[in-house]
């Protein structure tokens, strides 16, 4: 309540609390990220986090020759994949199953075997899964390989959550909305200052260009054009908040609680996880369930009937699985868990699954 609370009033876009309040933002998430500020700079985006990948893209690697090697194993890797073919960027897609990590051994393999490869892009969190790619080997794989390259990592859902080292990285990208619990209307990239400095007049777009965004808010405080004041007054709170809570490992406890009790209480009635979670224990953000093996269960009316207990969950994104999902991120507790737990109980008892 506090994060909405803190929307309940107007502030400028140019004056100078604002600035202030965007020029601590952008401190706190090097802080978060564990960044030494001589070395990355914070960048806000006006939009959602896909508007901050695309920035990206189109910032470190349109308009420059060589191919970009894509890791991929679920919905959110093939979004980057379609992005950089929007931008006409070269890519070649190492594609993982769905339901297992990125394998560094593969990339090792696969980068020693590849030229003219000027960047590697993969996802930390794969939402449409849950499963967790281990970002800092792949990083020690990619910068061993080719140190000049780019690496790039997709941190949307696990950033604030999950424990990450910057160290390989050069560009990552997260939400407001996601682990640091802000609300929607702007995302942000962490970057390296040598890679980014480097590409000022790349971008061939005007509002997704980074080095022309971080060149104005370095020498202005200001955005170049009109941002969400509303969203980066809650997300100010929002990061109080996580501070108060412990940081990233605070915030890791509480959701993997929270994920243990809906695994729990879902398998005590009889529904299956898409991962084995022995294998995966940093899976806590996001849970699949297969469906019931029965006709009873039909996910559309499944999904109404809980919506109206004031539950809602996700569909499946797998493409070999009938599945749905089920987050334990955001303002939620112990005691938020169980209720759900309890209305899918009668909600099954309802349905007779």
């Amino acid at each position: 309540m506090r994060v909405k609370k803190a929307m309940l009033r107007d502030v400028g876009t140019r004056h100078s609390e604002f600035v202030n309040i965007v020029r601590s933002i952008r401190q706190s998430l090097l802080e978060v990220a564990g960044a030494n500020a001589d070395e990355f700079t914070t960048v806000p985006v006006q939009g959602s986090g896909t508007y901050a990948v695309e920035a990206t893209v189109a910032t470190a690697f349109s308009n420059i020759p060589g191919k970009v090697l894509i890791l991929e194993n679920g919905s959110y890797g093939k979004r980057i994949a379609s992005i950089c073919s929007k931008w006409g960027v070269e890519t070649e897609i190492i594609t993982f199953p769905e339901t297992e990590m990125v394998d560094p051994s593969v990339v090792d393999s696969v980068l020693s075997l590849r030229e003219n490869v000027i960047g590697v892009a993969m996802v930390h969190c794969e939402t449409s899964t849950g499963v967790i790619n281990p970002i800092g080997e792949v990083g020690e794989v990619v910068k061993r390989r080719l140190p000049d390259s780019t690496f790039f990592v997709d941190a949307m859902s696990s950033f604030g959550a999950i424990p990450l080292l910057m160290t390989n990285i050069d560009f990552m990208v997260s939400s407001a909305n996601k682990c640091l619990q802000g609300v929607p209307g702007f995302s942000y990239v962490i970057a390296k200052k040598s890679k980014l400095n480097k590409l000022n007049g790349n971008c061939r777009s005007l509002v997704l260009d980074l080095a022309a965004q971080v060149d104005v808010l370095d020498n202005t405080g200001q955005f170049r054009f009109t941002p969400p004041t509303h969203a980066m007054l809650a997300f100010k709170e929002a990061l109080t908040e996580f501070h108060e809570e412990g940081g990233v490992l605070g915030r890791s406890k509480r959701y993997s609680e929270n994920a243990s009790i809906i695994r729990c209480g879902m398998e005590s009635m009889g529904f299956k996880t898409l991962l084995d979670h022995d294998l995966h224990p940093q899976s806590y953000i996001i849970t699949s369930f297969y469906y019931p093996a029965t006709s009873k269960f039909v996910f559309e009316n499944f999904y109404e009937k809980l919506s109206r207990t004031g539950h809602v969950i996700y569909p499946g994104q797998v493409s070999t699985a009938k599945c749905f999902r089920i987050g334990t991120i955001g303002h939620l507790y112990p005691d938020d868990m169980q209720s759900l737990i309890d209305a899918i109980r009668n909600v099954c008892h309802d349905i007779e699954v």
